[in-house]
Parts: structure tokens; C-alpha cells; sequence
């Protein structure tokens, strides 16, 4: 009789906390410690249309990340959207799903660890009898939190789901600390954590790279025409640069910041020169005028798209904004840094015992 796995439920305390990117870091460590592990997203948010079948772009980008094999991954069993919560709402949708979970998610208790992705905060979900809590419930999951770390105030929102969680939160994760808070949150916000039965078993450091969108999910949010460079779309964008101000100033701001994208008019030409000249990744033009030909030549050598909007600059800059926070790490130079830093700042050891697992390749 195969040994029954553990479940562990990573949530967090709002969405784009980085469950994903704690999925993707941890899972590595486990494997790499020789656990066998599955994974399963019980409510689905990002879906796309591949082919005839539709599928949930964080489920299917960890399954290919860690190579599991189809009977290792449990499936999405629901998509939230404004059109699920109708049906639900209007009595459509009488699916048990907490009956839908046991059928679905014990059968792959085989192996040492399940890993659930949660939903996006401690609320979500409640409709469908698939929030955080009920899930935990039925299948008797550990539940670790990550947090994005905002100011010292972060401890509110962690207090208050230990109060919820009890004793099944094993653990947090504080997440994307700028550089200058790293040793408030070390010397002050951790002991206090820990002293109240909340074992904190990650800091990790704010990563520019990690917040970073590419030029190509820049041109599918904001419904841009490519104008040139439509092969560079893979270029990472860590920072964005609104030109409209004089060239001078724009000169000295522009050589400040690195892996920009710079907003500007189509009728700009002495600023996008200056843009293409520094650490720019793309040019996004405003107002739909095309640029001169010397600058699309000069974009082509140096390998920057230059993306035209139907947009103001205002609504642009929004999109590009709202952009960022809601990053998806689905790039391989993000998974390398991501296994990287929970590589350095997670304690798998002290994660394992909590839940009771002993790696496969530990010396006798």
C-alpha cells in the first residue's frame, strides 16, 4: 500500500504576493532533496486557449518547470471570473466542490508532498466553498503564507491570518524587501513574528529582475502595433521612464535607470534619440505618429522595439503600471533567479520537520 503524501497549501494575504515564484522555488528545493512531489491550483485565475483546450498558464508552466508527469499533477477546477460567479450566483452552478476536491485531489496523495497554490487572499474562493480555509479543511493541509512586504504595517495582515489559520499555518514567507528594510524586518519584525507562534521561514530581498515584464506582455496589454524589432519582444523591462520633459533633463533622468521602457509622443524625436542612446529596452509611442525613419533605423541596429499605442500617455503609463504588479514569472531567467533566492534565504530543513518529511537523500 504506496504511502499517503502531505499536503501543503501555499496562500497568501493578497494577490500578487508571489505564490507562484514560492511554488516554483520550493518545488525545486524538494526535488532536488529527492521528494517526490505533485501540484495542483484548485481555482484557476490566468487561462488561455491553446487549441481547443483551455488551460491555466501557472499550472501548466510549473508542471513543464518541474517535469512532472500527468498522474503528479491534479486538475484546475475552476476558472474565477465574472462569468463563474454569474452561474454561481444565479443558482446555474450547483457543483459540490467541496465533494469535486476529495474526487480530484485525494486520489494524487501517492509520493511525500502535494503542493497546492491557493487562491489569491484569505476570501477568495468562499462562493465556491474553494477559499483558503475549505480547502485546508477537507484535504487536512498545512497552509505557508507569503506576504509582499509593504512597511513594518505587513504584520496586520499576518496576525490576522494566524488568527484565522491556526495552527495548520506552518509557516510565512515575507516577500520583495527592499534592500534598506531587510535589517528592520530581520532585527524587528521577525523575532516578534516568531515569539507569537508564527515561524517566519524566508525573507527574500526585493529583485528588480523578478518584478520585470517583457516588451511582449507590454504590447499585449496595451494592444500595441510593433513597429520594429518584432523578434526582441523577449527583452525584460525592469523600470519605466515617461519623457516630457526638455531633452537635457530627459538626458540626465533617462542615464539614471536601467532596462527602462520609455513612454513618449510620436512627435518626440529629440527624446526617443536620447531613450534609444541609454538603457532602454522599448520605446512606446503615444498619439500614433509615426517616428522618422533615422530613428526606426537606428532602433533596428541597436535591437529596441518601438511599439505605437492608440492611447494617451496618462492610460498608457496606468497599463504599464498596473503591468508590473501583476508580473507572472514564467520567463527561465526568472526561475533561475528565483530558485537562486530561495536557495539562499528559505529553510527547507526547518520545513521538512514541521511537516514531518525526511528528504530521500539524507545521510543515515
Amino acid at each position: 500500500m504506496p504511502k499517503s503524501a502531505k499536503y501543503l497549501l501555499i496562500g497568501s494575504t493578497e494577490a500578487y504576493s508571489g505564490k507562484s515564484a514560492t511554488v516554483l522555488g520550493l518545488s525545486h528545493q524538494l526535488q532536488q532533496k529527492g521528494l517526490d512531489i505533485s501540484y495542483g491550483k484548485p481555482l484557476g485565475t490566468s487561462f488561455s486557449a491553446s487549441g481547443k483546450t483551455v488551460v491555466e498558464e501557472d499550472v501548466q508552466f510549473i508542471t513543464n518547470s518541474l517535469n512532472l508527469s500527468v498522474n503528479r499533477v491534479a486538475p484546475t477546477m475552476l476558472a474565477l471570473n465574472e462569468a463563474s460567479v454569474q452561474k454561481r450566483l444565479s443558482g446555474e452552478d450547483k457543483i459540490d466542490y467541496r465533494q469535486s476536491l476529495v474526487q480530484q485531489y485525494l486520489p494524487i496523495s501517492q509520493g511525500d508532498l502535494v503542493l497546492l497554490e491557493g487562491p489569491g487572499d484569505l476570501a477568495e474562493g468562499n462562493l465556491f466553498d474553494l477559499s483558503l480555509l475549505q480547502i485546508t479543511e477537507v484535504l487536512d493541509a498545512a497552509v505557508l503564507l507569503v506576504t509582499r512586504y509593504n512597511s513594518l504595517l505587513s504584520v496586520e495582515a499576518l496576525l490576522s491570518a494566524k488568527q484565522r489559520v491556526g495552527d495548520r499555518l506552518i509557516g510565512v514567507v515575507i516577500n520583495d524587501i527592499p534592500a534598506e528594510q531587510i535589517e528592520a524586518v530581520n532585527n524587528l519584525l521577525r523575532p516578534f513574528l516568531e515569539q507569537r507562534g508564527i515561524a517566519v521561514l524566508a525573507t527574500l530581498p526585493k529583485s528588480d529582475l523578478l518584478r520585470s515584464v517583457s516588451v511582449g506582455e507590454l504590447v499585449k496589454q496595451l494592444n500595441a502595433e510593433v513597429l520594429c524589432r518584432s523578434d526582441r519582444l523577449d527583452l525584460l523591462v525592469e523600470s519605466l521612464a515617461i519623457g516630457a520633459m526638455n531633452v537635457n533633463a530627459a538626458v540626465k533622468y533617462f542615464r539614471k535607470r536601467r532596462n527602462m521602457a520609455v513612454v513618449t509622443g510620436g512627435d518626440r524625436v529629440e527624446i526617443q534619440q536620447a531613450a534609444l542612446e541609454t538603457s532602454t529596452q522599448c520605446l512606446i509611442l503615444t498619439g500614433q505618429l509615426p517616428p522618422p525613419q533615422f530613428i526606426l533605423s537606428r532602433a533596428e541596429e541597436l535591437e529596441i522595439p518601438i511599439l505605437s499605442v492608440d492611447l494617451d500617455t496618462l492610460t498608457t503609463v496606468e497599463i504599464v503600471d498596473r503591468t508590473f504588479g501583476q508580473v507572472r514569472v514564467h520567463e527561465p531567467i526568472k526561475v533561475q533567479c528565483i530558485r537562486q533566492l530561495m536557495t539562499e534565504h528559505f529553510d527547507i530543513d526547518r520545513l521538512l520537520s514541521k511537516l514531518g518529511l525526511t528528504p530521500a537523500n539524507a545521510l543515515p
